[in-house]
């Protein structure tokens, strides 16, 4: 078959404007690439430099003697200590994100799974929770924890924060579209739905509940505010507490802070390296409806 002059000229018309879609493509990700980086950037330079350097008027893209000193300042700042907050951070967002997940996925999967008369007015009571301000339960909460004894403890780090609705929804939603047939064999074998969802819906749902355990643990290591209020000693304090003492009403000590905030990203960047296949295959999961 003959192709004539026109269709020749409207593949070529299509070809140009396939390439210049993709180049237009690989310039927006790489100027997005570039503007996300830049943030690590000047950490990375800021930790390196001294005080002078980062708060002087004459900027540079590197400084001009790179202040391998500054790590083992941060190290031997008895004024914050530094290594401590970052196990107490570690245990912390890992015993987090596995009560987390065991919870809401329980949670999710009652909802999804066991007929229940009232089973839609919890998981609507489930999402009202999510539009109830934090600021409003803040204050019962830690009262809550003050008299049971759990302030400076890891108990009161961990345990007020274990259950998620959002989390909860998400596990729900997700378990909706699990294939129904894979539990039915379950219970034909005897398993009831503890067995069915132990021995079968987790070792399937891996990559899921992968996702959800590298947003839960970057969300348990970067909170603040309740670990600044539980924390009141200086031993339970997390990275995050700790990085606010190296600013002070009288001092502010901008290579510390900078060369700390290095070394604090760097179990994150980890995590998200290790784990962002499922992520993605995690979170494009979660929009699935039974």
């Amino acid at each position: 078959m003959t192709t004539t002059a026109p269709e020749m000229a409207r593949t070529k018309r299509r070809s140009g404007h396939g390439v210049m879609s993709s180049t237009g493509l690989y310039i927006a990700t790489g100027v997005a690439a570039v503007l996300f980086l830049i943030p690590f950037y000047l950490i990375l330079r800021n930790a390196l430099s001294t005080d002078a350097e980062i708060t002087g008027e004459n900027w540079k893209l590197f400084p001009t003697n790179l202040q391998w000193g500054n790590f083992g300042d941060v190290w031997n700042d008895t004024s914050v200590p530094f290594a401590r907050s970052m196990w107490n951070s570690a245990v912390v967002a890992v015993l987090h994100t596995v009560g987390v997940l065991l919870v809401c996925s329980l949670a999710g999967y009652a909802l999804a799974r066991i007929p229940y008369k009232h089973a839609n007015k919890i998981f609507y009571a489930v999402l009202g929770t999510l539009m109830v301000p934090t600021a409003v339960t803040f204050v019962p909460s830690f009262v809550l924890v003050s008299s049971l004894g759990w302030v400076d403890s890891y108990r009161g780090l961990i345990i007020p924060g274990l259950f998620s609705g959002f989390t909860c929804f998400l596990f729900r939603q997700y378990f909706l579209g699990f294939p129904k047939e894979l539990e039915e064999a379950a219970r034909v074998d005897g398993l009831g739905y503890w067995g069915a969802y132990w021995r079968v819906v987790v070792p399937n749902s891996l990559n899921f509940f992968a996702a959800i355990a590298t947003i839960t643990f970057i969300n348990g290591w970067n909170s603040f505010l309740w670990p600044l209020v539980i924390g009141q000693d200086p031993e339970a304090w997390t990275v995050q507490v700790a990085l606010s003492n190296y600013m002070t009403a009288q001092t502010v000590v901008f290579h510390q802070i900078f060369m700390a905030t290095a070394i604090s990203i760097l179990p994150l960047v980890f995590v998200f390296l290790f784990l962002q296949r499922w992520l993605v295959q995690g979170i494009a999961q979660t929009g699935i409806k039974g």
